[in-house]
């Protein structure tokens, strides 16, 4: 089969430009993904990432393990990653978020020309539907529903009046003028109509509204093999569907739209890497991209829980049993209650120390106890607050564990590993601290679990050793750049090669402070106009 574009991987990158690209009807477009279509209940109910996230079994997510983190006590970390129409945006939190306005500045001046805010907003905007309408910072009219939370917990709103009485300014905006401070935060949600509630997944909102294009092609439980060369240009993939081997030539582009795991994998399996790596593996060398899988960064989370008495908390026991099954009903009848939830409620962007120039510590709260991404459940009923570094200086790798494109990637974030990261880490979770141990949650407050007598710098900095891991951000490993190790130019082509990109959150240079769902989204509308000028440009040098 021949396509003008193929595009690997569904997810919130991949479903943007799918559907970005369709709406010329002259261009024939091809998306596959190895999971399904991302329209079940589980992923529609905002809770449902309860049962998706601990990838026990796995459904819709890939995950994966990390190799043995050194300063982590050895241990290996969990890196679940979404698999279906939708990706990651299909099971996570739905929290919107865009990152500090400087990050994207910090990627201009590192050489990646045409990426400041002011490059960027526009297409922040374009993607978005916000409840709020348009504004200076807003969009209203986008396809990515974006809303506030439909019933927050009172727990929550007195997670923000804690902040307040430790010195925190209040902030209904984390996208606005100004980051930092503590509130609520937004959400992909459907926050009106006859889906009101539901989570809206980017392939729900830019994906599964024109499947029926004739000139779009979705292939799910298709897996890429591999980048199909014809010299230097790339003409197609190599995919497994139904059992059989296959070929989607591709007549413009491929673009690989896989993750920060996925994506230098299937280069790497192509042949396009650091000729050291692909040697190990018996890999013949097509490119020689010394850059592809290093660069990753991720967010590495900290989590302080608290039993509590209250019992209007998601938690285990016959009255937490009650009202799910009240929160079911009112869900399905309204949208709203428990099951409309994204867990992660509360939202704190704050510095370690008056001397930060912008936010560099990010709080999560979420209603209920939290363990090892929900795959270790207690009973009873509480709450946690999350703490991350937002511009983490440790630097790991993606790589492969052999050249089978059914295996696993392998995975080092190497976490911890800049002492400085350490060392801020312990300072957020002081601040946490302070901030659960304030009078406003005392109501809420019961008993803290596993770190209660833990009191001294060096007993806690060894408790996050031992319990911290993801909150689920990994980025960099197909770096954009002009630079001698960048992957991909400042329009998402690979260096070196014709026919190919990468459009993904593995593009980014740095991480961004902040979630990084929305990011992702926003370069996957820059990439389709940039792919749409491309075709107008090779039509008009054609026809003269």
């Amino acid at each position: 089969m021949t396509f003008d574009i193929v595009i690997v991987g569904g997810g919130s990158a991949g479903a943007t430009l799918a559907a970005r690209l369709s709406e010329d009807a002259a261009v024939q477009v091809c998306l596959i993904e190895a999971g399904g279509d991302g329209r079940g209940l589980l992923v529609r109910v905002p809770a449902g990432l309860v049962a998706m996230l601990p990838g026990r079994p796995r459904i819709n997510n890939y995950a994966y393990t990390t190799v043995p983190q050194p300063h982590l006590d050895g241990r290996c970390g969990y890196q679940p990653r979404g698999k279906a129409l939708g990706g990651s945006s299909a099971i996570n939190a739905m929290l919107y978020v865009r990152g500090h306005r400087t990050d994207y500045d910090d990627w201009a001046r590192q050489g990646c020309a045409g990426w400041t805010f002011e490059d960027v907003l526009p297409y922040f905007k374009r993607s978005e539907g916000n409840q709020r309408g348009d504004s200076a910072f807003h969009g209203g009219q986008g396809p990515l529903q974006v809303g506030e939370q439909q019933s927050p917990r009172p727990v929550t709103r007195a997670f923000v009046q804690a902040a307040v009485e430790c010195g925190i300014a209040p902030n209904d905006d984390f996208n606005g003028a100004d980051q930092e401070g503590v509130g609520l935060y937004q959400v992909t949600q459907f926050h009106h109509g006859p889906r009101n509630g539901e989570r809206c997944s980017a392939a729900a909102a830019y994906l599964h509204p024109v499947m029926h294009r004739p000139n779009l092609t979705v292939m799910t439980h298709t897996r890429a093999l591999r980048v199909v060369m014809d010299g230097t240009r790339a003409v197609g993939v190599e995919v497994l569907r139904q059992g059989r081997r296959d070929i989607l030539h591709a007549r413009r582009e491929v673009v690989l739209s896989g993750g920060t795991f996925n994506s230098p994998q299937l280069l790497m399996l192509s042949g396009i890497g650091d000729p050291a790596e692909l040697a190990r593996h018996g890999i013949a060398v097509r490119h020689a991209l010394p850059g592809v899988g290093k660069n990753l960064q991720d967010h590495l989370d900290f989590i302080l829980s608290y039993r509590s008495r209250e019992t209007d908390l998601f938690g285990i026991g016959a009255i937490g049993a009650l009202n799910l099954l009240k929160a079911g009903f009112e869900w399905r009848k309204s949208g709203k209650g428990m099951l409309a939830s994204p867990l992660a409620e509360g939202a704190a962007f704050i510095k370690s120390s008056p001397q930060a120039e912008r936010p560099d510590l990010q709080l999560h709260f979420v209603i209920a106890i939290v363990g090892d991404h929900a795959r270790k459940l207690r009973l009873g009923y509480g709450f946690s607050g999350h703490v991350c570094v937002l511009r983490p200086k440790s630097r790991g790798e993606v790589g492969l564990n052999d050249a089978n494109p059914l295996s696993a990637p392998r995975i080092d974030p190497n976490y911890l590993s800049h002492p400085e990261d350490a060392a801020l880490l312990l300072a957020g979770a002081k601040h946490l601290r302070r901030i659960l141990r304030a009078p406003a949650l005392a109501k809420y407050r019961h008993a803290e679990i596993g770190t209660e007598a833990i009191e001294t710098d060096a007993a806690l900095l060894q408790h996050i050793r031992t319990r911290a891991d993801t909150i689920y951000h990994p980025v960099g490993t197909c770096r954009m750049g002009t630079d001698s190790s960048a992957v991909v130019d400042t329009q998402l082509r690979v260096h070196g090669l014709a026919g190919l990109r990468v459009v993904d959150a593995s593009v980014m240079p740095t991480l961004i402070g902040g979630n990084t769902n929305a990011p992702t989204i926003m370069i996957a509308e820059r990439a389709a106009d940039w792919m749409r000028a491309d075709a107008r440009d090779a039509a008009t040098a054609g026809s003269a």
